[in-house]
């Protein structure tokens, strides 16, 4: 019988490596900035088309490559950063496989210029689909250029399951980030569809954050510093009031290398105990510098997790560190017993001598008579100063404060005689126009059921549900149908957001407009708004704005149509009537209402049961037990 196992062909082999390495662009920029961060560049241009779909491009001052090493950096395998099997423990660079530019040659169209220092020419070489097309010598300035085009161009299949250009955009500029966070001394530019994204110039890794994330970031962020044998730990964490629900602002680094821990975050999350709200996520930006035999990163593709020889020491070390940090610059609350502030002397009185108080008596004052003299003793008041030498000079003044109302003694009759309508004003969460006050048939039970007898038996409703199904649907129906009306704030509402997040919040802007959102201005780190959505509370906005860019971030939907329905979605959560909160009767009635005037009311728009029927007969079987 012949033999059935055969060695696989170089290039079905490089596109297999493939999947595993290259998942979507964004992991073609990881290994590139990389790579120009190995080659010791400092100074770093992303170029970006149609998300990476169309053009990726890397432009670095690096050390550049020799003729020789610019075909081999293709080849599988091939590799300049370890030699024995004992380097894998003792890792100073990104890269160490040598598997990235292969997988990346298989899947695209790469052009590569490169030249080092001290040679005249450089070298430029073409590869399409793992396929060496032209290989010249060119002018070229000092450093590496990788251009890859028409990615997953040989692979339909893979290229039909990448996402949206919105989605694909995100996902480079976190790798961006996480990049540019673990290296400040690197100057990096991301420029997307000609426009300039990001320009962070040469900093510390305090400024760097700051100009990632946005001004507003410097105010929030505490310092962390901790030196031990066994790690050594620096960068900031962020107050507890700044806390968010997404965690899109923790990042831990492992010798200048981004990496996910669920137990380190865990260890964070603990020093934090008691002070976020129940849901809220803290900001954290952590270095942490650990001896290279004491970690393996060659456990994952990505390599983006790590194995720890000793987890528990670490998770002590950073609990404490982050514990010590919070409370060393005051953000832990504190019980001090032993100080008063305000028996504190103020420093304008230290040098100021004391002035005992002038009292004065009135001997002719009687408590009992029906009236006061019109001029005695008593219609005389007192007032002093002290002057520049510390006497004290007083002062007669007469009271005749009698006279300011002699005008009014007439006047009084004409005001008497006006009839002046009042109308109680009282909140509501639903609009009541129109509606016809009747005996209420609803009742609600421990604010959080409203309780109505129908033919049948008992309908039970739970109010958060249902209303969230009536916003749903108004919200729907404003963003696709009609445009919604708005009420405008007296002075403009400014909320400061990073790059990233303004960059999502200008593509909402259009449904959001529909919605009743009225945006003044939109600037590099903040946004002014003008109006709100007559059913949200000033208040209300930044938390609502916060919850939307979270549910989105996480699952941006790919249609114009699924955007729009999850906005909705995220709003009708955020602005319906909580549990716990006391409903009127008619505003119990109007709910019921509203609710069974929506299309699908059965239903809230996550897919909860809104209410429930309990029949006649199945009160008959309870009592019958």
């Amino acid at each position: 019988m012949s033999s059935i196992i055969q060695l696989l062909p170089d290039h079905v082999a490089n596109q297999i490596a493939a999947g595993e390495v290259v998942q979507r662009p964004a992991s073609v920029v990881k290994e590139l900035l990389e790579n120009a961060i190995d080659a010791k560049a400092t100074d770093i241009k992303l170029i970006v088309k149609d998300a990476g779909k169309t053009l990726i491009q890397v432009i670095d001052n690096g050390i550049g490559m020799s003729v020789t090493d610019a075909r081999l950096c293709f080849e599988r395998h091939a590799t300049s950063k370890i030699r024995h099997a004992e380097d894998l423990f003792d890792l100073h660079t990104k890269g160490f496989r040598g598997e990235a530019l292969a997988s990346i040659a298989a899947i695209a169209h790469v052009e590569l210029k490169t030249k080092q220092d001290q040679e005249e020419l450089g070298h430029h070489i073409v590869i399409e689909g793992s396929k060496f097309v032209t290989q010249e010598v060119a002018v070229l300035p000092k450093g590496t250029s990788f251009l890859v085009k028409n990615l997953f161009f040989n692979i339909p299949a893979r290229r039909n399951f990448l996402k949206s250009e919105t989605v694909e955009m995100k996902h480079i500029m976190d790798e961006f980030q996480r990049v540019a966070l673990a290296h400040p001394s690197i100057y990096f530019t991301l420029i997307h569809n000609g426009s300039e994204n990001y320009n962070l110039p040469h900093s510390n890794y305090r400024q760097r954050i700051v100009n990632i994330l946005g001004g507003k970031t410097n105010e929030k962020l505490v310092p962390v510093s901790e030196d031990t044998e066994i790690v050594s730990i620096s960068g900031f964490i962020g107050k507890p009031e700044y806390a968010k629900k997404s965690r899109s602002e923790q990042f831990f680094f492992v010798n200048d290398r981004f990496i996910k821990s669920g137990y380190l975050h865990h260890a964070i999350m603990s020093a934090y105990e008691g002070l976020l709200k129940e849901g809220n996520q803290p900001s954290y930006f952590l270095y942490l510098k650990v001896p290279p035999h004491t970690i393996d990163i060659n456990i994952h593709p990505t390599k983006t997790e790590i194995k720890f020889d000793d987890e528990q020491a670490l998770y002590a070390i950073l609990r404490s560190s982050v514990k010590h940090s919070l409370g060393q610059f005051n953000v832990a609350p504190v019980l001090d017993f032993e100080r008063d502030p305000n028996l504190d002397t103020p420093y304008d009185y230290k040098d100021k001598s004391s002035h005992l108080p002038l009292i004065q008596v009135d001997a002719n004052f009687n408590p009992f008579a029906d009236e006061s003299p019109a001029k005695n003793a008593s219609s005389l008041s007192y007032t002093g100063s002290y002057n520049s030498k510390g006497n004290y000079f007083k002062k007669e003044t007469v009271n005749s404060w009698e006279s300011l109302y002699v005008d009014l003694r007439n006047d009084t009759k004409e005001i008497e005689s006006i009839a002046i309508e009042s109308e109680e004003v009282t909140g509501s969460f639903f609009e009541n126009k129109d509606v016809e006050v009747t005996p209420s048939r609803t009742y609600q039970i421990h604010k959080k059921y409203i309780v109505s007898s129908i033919k049948s038996g008992m309908l039970v409703i739970d109010q958060n549900k249902a209303h969230q199904r009536i916003l749903y649907e108004q919200f729907l129906t404003n963003i696709t149908v009609k445009k919604a009306s708005s009420q405008q704030l007296l002075f403009p509402l400014e909320l400061y957001f990073n790059n990233e997040e303004l960059i999502f919040i200008k593509e909402l802007v259009p449904s959001l407009e529909n919605t009743g959102f009225i945006f003044d201005s939109i600037t590099k780190d903040s946004i002014q708004i003008a109006g709100i959505p007559a059913c949200i509370q000033e208040s209300e906005v930044s938390i609502l704005l916060e919850e939307l860019l979270n549910g989105l971030q996480s699952n941006i939907p790919e249609s114009t149509f699924s955007l729009n329905d999850g906005i909705a979605k995220t709003m009708a959560k955020s602005v319906a009537v909580k549990t716990g909160t006391y409903l009127t009767e008619m505003e119990q009635e109007n709910l019921v209402n509203g609710l069974f005037a929506c299309k699908d009311p059965n239903v809230s728009p996550f897919n909860k049961p809104t209410f429930i029927t309990i029949s006649v007969e199945d009160l008959d079987k309870k009592f019958a037990l």
